[in-house]
């Protein structure tokens, strides 16, 4: 009973249709809607697969923004107190004092102090995501796979389809992953260094952009890369290289997606940040456990399933476009085939 049950929960019930011909959508726009609404139970189960991976991803931002919060608390408590006072609320929060008299008047009498301590935050947690983001590649590259074929209305089992598309595709997923785990931490240290020096030398803020802006485009660009991998056969090269002119050259739709992916970040946020720090984290915490990274990865599919459309499949001789669409010709070559097989 129980095999049965976790047979059904992963690899969903045997001699389920999809759409009829009659019923297919008829643009993008509602396609996306009916995929959505039929696959929004799937997507919740495969989410739960795919955030384990994340998972020590997702513990060390916690702590780290736990970290920021407790240092601008000691900080502004710091500015506004004598030591005495200071020690007397740290006691009352049931912290436990870590520094001196003289380090807190030390902390007192320097305007920096604050900046430095979030920067030192910062920069441990950028060093710590290198590792757990770089380990998500292969596992990207299965949910991409899944969540193609859920936007054209194909069918895909949700484990084995999963585990096939990670072993077909989890080198080249890799590469992309430890590039993208390197370059926030790559692009913080450039933008750090080039800005101290541009404090002496003004055209030092030139490679002080330009390491931000390669940043930037990659992030943009790697909404591209993944679904290229599960989709083309392509070397690795050509999968930065396609994705990269596809990231630029529909850069006002690029942005637009990587934005709507930051907003629930940002509504967490605002909820730590103005309402209750715990309360906030552990909404975001449940939002991308429960349905955060398929959802985000859905609509990525969604869009780039069009995208590759229209200016890929249509230079590849016999490539289908349009899956999951109703295509009148669909029809007419249907009653052909009817009109046939009566005069026979």
């Amino acid at each position: 009973m129980f095999g049965k049950m976790m047979n059904n929960y992963y690899y969903g019930k045997s001699g389920k249709g999809d759409f009829r011909k009659e019923d297919l959508p008829q643009n993008r726009r509602q396609l996306f809607t009916d995929t959505l609404r039929t696959r929004l139970s799937a997507l919740c189960r495969i989410n739960l697969l795919y955030m384990l991976i994340f998972l020590p991803a997702m513990l060390v931002i916690m702590f780290s923004f736990t970290n920021v919060l407790s240092t601008t608390s000691n900080v502004l408590m710091i500015e506004q107190n004598d030591y005495a006072s200071f020690v007397e609320q740290v006691t009352q929060n049931e912290q436990e004092v870590t520094i001196t008299e003289e380090q807190f008047n030390e902390l007192k009498n320097s305007d920096a102090n604050l900046g430095d301590m979030l920067d030192g935050t910062l920069f441990r947690m950028l060093l710590w995501l290198i590792p757990c983001l770089a380990i998500t590649g292969p596992f990207t590259a299965g949910l991409s796979y899944i969540t193609r074929n859920w936007a054209r209305d194909e069918h895909a089992f949700i484990w084995t389809d999963f585990k096939d598309a990670v072993k077909a595709n989890w080198k080249q997923s890799l590469i992309l992953s430890v590039i993208t785990s390197i370059l926030p931490m790559a692009a913080y240290v450039g933008w750090r260094f080039y800005g101290q020096l541009a404090e002496r030398n003004v055209i030092m803020m030139i490679p002080q952009v330009l390491v931000v802006l390669v940043s930037l485009i990659w992030s943009i660009s790697i909404t591209y890369m993944h679904p290229l991998v599960v989709t083309y056969e392509l070397k690795t090269k050509d999968v930065i290289r396609n994705g990269l002119l596809l990231g630029i050259a529909r850069l006002p739709m690029s942005v637009g997606i990587r934005l709507l992916h930051c907003v629930p970040a940002l509504i967490g946020g605002l909820l730590i940040w103005f309402w209750n720090p715990m309360i906030g984290m552990l909404i975001l915490f449940a939002y991308y456990a429960l349905i955060g990274f398929s959802i985000s990865r859905f609509v990525t599919a969604s869009y780039t399933n069009a995208v590759f459309d229209r200016f890929i499949n249509t230079r590849i001789e016999g490539a289908k476009v349009n899956q999951g669409l109703y295509k009148p010709e669909d029809e007419d070559e249907e009653e052909e085939t009817t009109e046939g097989e009566t005069d026979n």
